[in-house]
């Protein structure tokens, strides 16, 4: 892929993210299911806090784009890596995982059928299903230089207790769990369930690696071959 369809890609993805949070923020005023953004409004979603999180990185690798042969793109570039290696492409892809698998369980557990008044199908699938392909699609445009694994891990630890934290303290607050498929759980079925999700999520990391160093490191040799061919 040419940088210029990199460029174009991010600024696509970007203007979509924009979109979709937009159409989000227009919502509010109107009626709400009961109890869905009762304490700390839609911060308590992990969904809602994805999209925020791909916005941010389609955001900064458009301006990284940008800043192509000036001093700002290698940090730029640095941070463009980090953020996609250890955040959107694991916490991306887990988010669309976890949630259709839930979903085709029982969607009462994750997403209950009140809430399709309020979210139309579409907005449904801008924040749970798309998600997955565009990040295939970034994967596909544009190689990522990734952490050292066990600093990834330990960082993706740390920001997953704290979400934990976060959602125990809004049910703590008010009396309800942010999924309904939480209050099924006792206390060691919620430490259970928690280290299950960050164990997918720590493969998922491993996964975007593997899978940036198939595509990448192929077309590297592809490219280095060429240009020996080419001085023979």
């Amino acid at each position: 892929m040419t940088p210029s369809v990199g460029g174009v890609f991010h600024i696509a993805a970007f203007s979509w993210y924009a979109f979709v949070l937009r159409s989000l923020a227009a919502k509010d005023g109107e009626k709400l299911p009961a109890g869905i953004f009762l304490y700390g409004g839609p911060w308590k979603y992990l969904t809602f806090l994805n999209l925020l999180l791909q916005a941010l990185f389609f955001g900064l690798a458009a301006v990284t784009d940008l800043q192509r042969g000036k001093s700002w793109e290698r940090p730029l570039s640095r941070c463009k890596d980090l953020l996609f290696s250890v955040f959107a492409f694991p916490v991306g892809t887990f988010v669309v995982l976890l949630f259709w698998t839930i979903f085709s369980y029982d969607r009462e557990l994750v997403y209950p059928a009140t809430i399709d008044t309020f979210f139309p199908p579409w907005m449904n699938h801008s924040m749970h299903t798309l998600v997955l392909p565009v990040l295939l699609g970034e994967v596909a445009v544009q190689p990522h230089v990734y952490p050292q694994t066990k600093h990834a891990l330990a960082t993706l630890g740390v920001v997953g207790v704290a979400y934990l934290l976060w959602i125990v303290w809004v049910y703590l607050s008010v009396g309800i769990w942010v999924y309904p498929l939480l209050g099924h759980f006792s206390t060691a079925g919620l430490v259970g369930f928690f280290f299950l999700n960050m164990s997918v999520v720590n493969l998922l990391f491993l996964l975007g690696h593997k899978l940036n160093s198939l595509i990448w490191t192929g077309r590297f040799k592809q490219q280095v071959n060429g240009k020996k061919s080419t001085h023979r």
